[in-house]
């Protein structure tokens, strides 16, 4: 029993990686410890009643889709929470808790009627896909912070949401990296037409889950029913087109659906890890419709809109911090929105379980532990190089005499940058200039100092040094 309680648990877990970023996974799913299952139930024991809170508030729809794919539709959850983690003498104490959110499966939303064909697609060939959307209800436009970054795919996308099938943004296609919210924004559109438009039925699907089921009613001989259900969808949103890569026949099933589907007037959304130009292994005709309607970027965030995400983050949670913790966090990590929302929930956990308040040696311990190279040890061949880059001078400029303005203030900043970032001493430092004094050094670090205070442009030039090397600056 043990045994097969752990494999379920187990195929749960490959289920929940795809739902949420790694972060998140080791941080709230690797704790877990799965007991039994019984009558149909699984029951798993969290450390705490946070972690259970905290599940049962922001990952219920990632439980419930692992319990579906493998206890079935009537699969339930309850939770072991420890109340009181024991000692040598006496063991835990546990509360067992039924899962609230998630007992009940998603309300069945309606199911396209076959038309003129005789078999309908039945419900073990489509995996389920008639009985729901596959939506995630948190994904909205409400917290999905807009920026110069993401304005254009946010705004074309509330217009298809306000109007599926009418604009000329169809189809919408949304691209761009890892974690920058592709995924957040189709389905927001997909939510807000449920809850707007619910004679409409909408489907939100990934690419590799098209294909899965396009194999499948291959060998079950139902391709016709499979078509036919994708056929009278009204909103198709499609996840991460790039994966139709390669496949022909997936192709060519496609091609047709989506004929279909935009001569009936109906909404056509796909996201995508690179703009239609640079997909390859797409058919031609495919690549050429989906240029039909609208292509719209999703870049990094600037610093901006890192502040206002993780405002935002933190205000969803009754969660307030300092300005410089969140400037500094905003710095720190300036890759993805899924890294940085990662890193607030990590940031938060820890404050939680540790019972500390957020503040800036928190922050800088968790970042330790999760942005790479946050702390990577910088030589003075890396400022040198960093300085010769910036400033457009030669390393004979900054070891020599000049005492021209436009070299003077480089080698006072790379000077000030060694202070900051090794532990030479000043005499050290000097030495690296042409063998000048202590003295020296200290004029130029407490220069550098006065002007970042006083002059905007130096501060900014200052700042991004520092991002260079993967640092913040924070105001004393």
């Amino acid at each position: 029993m043990q045994t097969e309680t752990r494999q379920v648990w187990a195929k749960c877990l490959e289920i929940i990686r795809q739902e949420v970023n790694e972060q998140s996974f080791k941080t709230w799913f690797e704790p877990i410890v799965p007991l039994r299952i019984q009558h149909n139930t699984l029951t798993i024991q969290v450390p705490s009643q946070f972690f259970y809170e905290w599940l049962e508030e922001n990952y219920v729809h990632a439980l419930r889709k692992a319990i579906d794919y493998t206890l079935g539709r009537q699969g339930m959850l309850e939770y072991s929470i420890i109340v009181d983690k024991g000692d040598r003498k006496n063991p835990p104490i546990a509360l067992n808790v039924p899962n609230q959110k998630s007992t009940t499966p998603p309300p069945v939303q309606r199911r396209p009627e076959p038309t003129i064909y005789e078999s309908p697609f039945q419900l073990k060939d489509l995996d389920s896909l008639e009985l729901d959307s596959y939506l995630n209800p948190h994904y909205a436009f409400d917290n999905f912070v807009e920026g110069d970054c993401n304005r254009l795919g946010r705004s074309a996308g509330l217009a298809v949401a306000q109007r599926p099938g009418v604009t000329s943004f169809n189809p919408l296609m949304i691209y761009g990296g890892v974690g920058l919210g592709k995924t957040h924004l189709i389905q927001a559109i997909g939510n807000y037409i449920k809850s707007t438009q619910s004679n409409k039925f909408v489907l939100y699907v990934s690419s590799e889950k098209f294909v899965n089921q396009f194999i499948n009613a291959i060998r079950n001989n139902t391709l016709q029913a499979f078509t036919n259900f994708y056929m009278q969808i009204d909103v198709l949103i499609l996840d991460d087109v790039q994966f139709l890569a390669g496949k022909e026949k997936t192709q060519e099933s496609f091609f047709h659906i989506f004929n279909h589907l935009h001569q009936s007037g109906k909404q056509i959304i796909m996201s995508s890890d690179r703009p239609p130009r640079d997909l390859a292994g797409m058919q031609d005709r495919l690549l050429s419709r989906f240029k039909w309607g609208l292509t719209a970027d999703l870049q990094q965030p600037d610093f901006e809109t890192r502040i206002a995400i993780i405002q935002k983050k933190l205000q969803a949670d009754g969660i307030y911090i300092k300005d410089e913790v969140i400037e500094y966090l905003a710095h720190s990590v300036d890759t993805n929105v899924r890294e940085l929302e990662g890193v607030i929930v990590s940031l938060m956990a820890h404050a939680s379980l540790n019972r500390r308040e957020i503040d800036m040696d928190l922050a800088r311990t968790t970042l330790k532990n999760i942005v790479v190279d946050n702390e990577k040890e910088i030589t003075v061949d890396n400022i040198f190089d960093a300085i010769i880059a910036h400033f457009d001078v030669t390393m004979t400029d900054l070891k020599g005499k000049s005492r021209k303005k436009e070299i003077v203030f480089p080698r006072q900043v790379a000077m000030y940058l060694m202070k900051e970032f090794t532990n030479l001493p000043l005499k050290s430092i000097g030495y690296h200039f042409g063998g000048r004094d202590h003295s020296t050094v200290i004029h130029a670090v407490q220069n550098i100092s006065v002007l970042i205070d006083s002059d905007k442009d130096v501060e900014g030039r200052i700042q991004k040094l520092y991002k260079h090397f993967n640092r913040v600056r924070v105001r004393a």
